[in-house]
């Protein structure tokens, strides 16, 4: 049952003691001098005080967890340009006119592409800017597909619990393939309810090898939660040799004593009309950027400093941001808040941080990303597609987390994340159908 009680996070898998603002300095008034570093600079552990200006303060405090002896943490370039592919840019072009805000933060109007560009979100003065900021951020448009580990870690220590598999996911609306568009306005498959489907195996440890699961998320999650779907859910499970549905509405539980909760992966995998979004301030920071760490599987012996939980062995790179904080509207939900920082270019999320109900810090989020056209590591590894030659994609291929109450964390890896190119109507039929979970079985 221990197992099962695991389930659910498994799904997840593909797919402030300091409550003042943290206290930013822009390239340009850092002591009027910009950054005490540049490009190609590698920084060791007497060297970070140098990054200070440019991490939130609540990450600055904790540093104890990140930064360590021995360290090599490598400047990237400042502002990169990561920019979507054309298909992406077209489809955002084409349609974000139609989006907008509706009721209890919905989304209405949303075709494909990003539903708010960065160039229509004005921080200071829109008071839906928060809500627009995270609807971008969930727009999807592609397959994908990866191998993760997720590991166990207590004040440094490394606990035999864990898990290994493969995990897919297929985004069933909103493409941006322009043959998509013209035959079902961004579905694959005509009159389609469902937004996505996604699915896992696990192949270790041995007690857990060959649970299966397959969920669907619907269009009608975008809607206001009076009118709003929950995902649906189903597991195979080996020792009971058949199919059972499992519950997701309770995404926000912590899973059978993991740091994470369910809405946590990716900083916020969750719904956003269950929540109040507010746009804080536009800043500077600097966060992994395009990793250079081949990682799990390529290098089970990488580096994450002594805690388990840390990038600091990494290329970072500075990148403009929005802060974004997060209230849940649900007033049981175990957050008082968690605030955000996401890309202005890519909406990929770089930090989070979340607070207990006294309004105490206890959880921080971070991610290493890797930018697809980056072949240094493994060789070609996102695939581009008939469509989508060049995905352009920073895609997250790792969450950390760490419980600074306690010392704990998690570390989940997707290192061989990647794109699944020109997959078959047939074959996206056969995976995403629940029959499929006991077939062979």
């Amino acid at each position: 049952m221990h197992r099962i009680q695991l389930l659910p996070l498994l799904l997840l898998l593909l797919l402030a003691t300091l409550s003042a603002a943290p206290s930013f300095a822009s390239e340009e008034d850092a002591g009027g001098m910009g950054p005490a570093f540049s490009e190609g600079d590698v920084l060791g552990y007497d060297d970070v005080d140098k990054l200070r200006p440019y991490l939130p303060e609540e990450f600055w405090v904790n540093r104890d967890f990140f930064f360590f002896e021995g360290m090599q943490l490598e400047i990237g370039p400042s502002h990169h340009d990561y920019a979507p592919s054309k298909q992406m840019k077209d489809a955002t072009d084409a349609y974000h006119h139609l989006a907008r805000i509706g009721p209890d933060n919905s989304l209405e109007g949303y075709v494909a592409g990003r539903a708010f560009p960065t160039e229509t979100i004005d921080c200071a003065t829109d008071p839906q800017a928060g809500t627009k900021i995270m609807w971008s951020f969930r727009s999807f448009g592609g397959n994908g597909r990866a191998s993760f580990y997720y590991s166990y870690w207590d004040r440094g220590e490394e606990l035999p619990l864990y898990y290994e598999g493969t995990g897919g996911g297929i985004q069933l609306a909103h493409r941006i393939e322009p043959s998509y568009l013209e035959a079902n306005g961004g579905d694959i498959f005509r009159n389609e309810k469902r937004k996505s489907a996604s699915g896992v195996e696990v192949v270790a440890p041995f007690d857990a090898r060959g649970i299966m699961l397959l969920t669907y998320r619907y269009k009608a999650a975008d809607k206001a939660r009076s009118e709003a779907k929950n995902d649906d859910t189903w597991v195979y499970v080996p020792t009971l040799r058949r199919v059972r549905r499992i519950s997701t509405a309770q995404r926000t539980d912590s899973i059978s004593g993991t740091d994470f909760t369910m809405d946590d992966l990716n900083s916020f995998n969750g719904v956003v009309p269950q929540y109040e979004w507010e746009c804080l301030g536009e800043l500077d920071i600097i966060a992994p950027g395009n990793t250079r760490m081949a990682g799990y599987p390529y290098n089970e012996d990488q580096s994450f400093g002594p805690f388990g939980l840390s990038f600091a062995d990494d290329r970072w790179e500075m990148r403009k941001v929005w802060k974004v904080r997060m209230t849940p509207k649900n007033g049981d939900h175990p957050y008082s808040y968690k605030d955000i920082f996401i890309d202005q270019q890519t909406f990929v999320p770089h930090y989070s941080f979340a607070y207990d109900r006294k309004d105490e810090l206890w959880k921080i989020i971070w991610h290493a990303k890797r930018w697809s056209q980056d072949e240094s590591l493994t060789g070609v590894w996102f695939p581009g597609s008939t469509e989508i030659p060049e995905p352009n994609a920073l895609v997250v291929v790792s969450d950390l987390i760490v419980n600074v109450q306690t010392g704990t964390g998690n570390r989940i890896e997707f290192w061989d994340a990647h794109s699944i190119p020109d997959m078959s109507k047939g074959k996206i039929r056969r995976f995403i159908d629940v029959g499929r979970l006991t077939k062979g079985r």
